[in-house]
């Protein structure tokens, strides 16, 4: 007698960086809340595998090499079996810290969603749907999905929401990118719930728009300076990080919403330098590549033991 149907599927989602937000979420259709924005789409992300076993009862498991960090993902595949019977199992891979405004979140919920929806025959519109859903009532974030779920490179979300509610321009962006987590991670939905906040996140409407009418490479590195530097948001060990490597000649901004930096770093001399200093004082510092213009979520080969990032040293002297 045959056995269960098996179906397996794995789609990647890539990472992202946000520079600058304002909270847009007064829609009363919920996939029409998101926020205005822009940010940096990532070519390293999340690799959900899940596999689908018809059967009398239901279960769901989703879980990574992280201790935490799942829920949100949980969530959306969740919503996306609906009334199916069976076990659904979900390994979910990623290359950087979770709630350390790399977009984690989004990313698992989106990879995992799509992941899910080829596995179940769903529609592809569907799973985008459910992970922006999942990541907005679940805390991490307010447009993340929408900014990943079409391209790379620099994104400017100009209307909240997925589409065809939002709307989201992908800009090329040729140069790499140095990222680091410097503090204890922060509760984005403290933050997104909280009124001062949420004025203060509001704060950087006036510089969005100035971005969004000139969205150039500079003006995202300007806006995104600024914006840190008005929310103050950032720990006094994360100022002091942004300080030095400002001083250096990177530009350099808070990644929202985490005790965290990215940066741009000068070219040659500068920059061998900048690294040096880094790896002396010991500041995490990774080089990754952004995204290519075009490239986004996409289905998968399944998971391959992708990296982990650690957590950093204490550092031995400040910057």
């Amino acid at each position: 007698m045959d056995g269960p149907v098996v179906r397996r599927a794995a789609a990647f989602a890539p990472s992202h960086v946000t520079g600058i937000f304002v909270p847009a979420t007064g829609a009363s259709d919920p996939r029409a809340r998101g926020s205005l924005g822009a940010g940096l789409v990532l070519d390293i992300g999340v690799v959900a595998d899940a596999t689908w076993v018809p059967g009398p009862r239901t279960t769901v498991e989703v879980r990574g090499a992280a201790p935490f960090g799942y829920e949100i993902s949980a969530e959306a595949a969740r919503h996306l079996l609906g009334p199916a019977r069976g076990r659904l199992s979900v390994r979910i891979d990623g290359d950087l810290p979770v709630a350390q405004g790399f977009g984690t979140s989004a990313a698992g919920a989106l990879a995992t969603a799509l992941a899910v929806a080829a596995a179940l025959r769903r529609p592809r519109a569907r799973a985008i749907e459910i992970a922006h859903l999942a990541d907005l009532f679940g805390g991490g974030g307010l447009g993340g999905v929408a900014a990943i779920s079409g391209g790379g490179g620099l994104e400017l979300r100009t209307s909240p929401g997925i589409p065809p509610f939002g709307a989201v321009a992908w800009r090329r962006y040729d140069a790499s990118l140095a990222l680091g987590a410097v503090g204890r991670p922060l509760s984005t939905r403290a933050l997104l719930a909280d009124p001062r906040w949420q004025r203060r996140f509001g704060a950087g409407a006036a510089l969005f728009r100035r971005l969004a009418a000139e969205p150039t490479e500079e003006g995202f590195w300007s806006a995104s300076e600024r914006f840190t530097d008005t929310v103050r948001l950032a720990s006094p060990r994360l100022r002091a990080v942004l300080r030095a490597l400002r001083r250096r000649g990177a530009r350099a901004a808070q990644a929202m919403l985490g005790q965290s930096y990215f940066a741009r770093l000068p070219p040659g001399r500068r920059g061998d330098e900048l690294r040096r200093w880094a790896a002396r004082t010991r500041v995490p510092l990774r080089e990754v590549r952004v995204g290519e213009h075009g490239a986004g979520p996409r289905r998968a080969a399944r998971a391959a033991g992708a990296r982990v990032f650690s957590r950093p040293r204490p550092r031995a002297q400040p910057p």
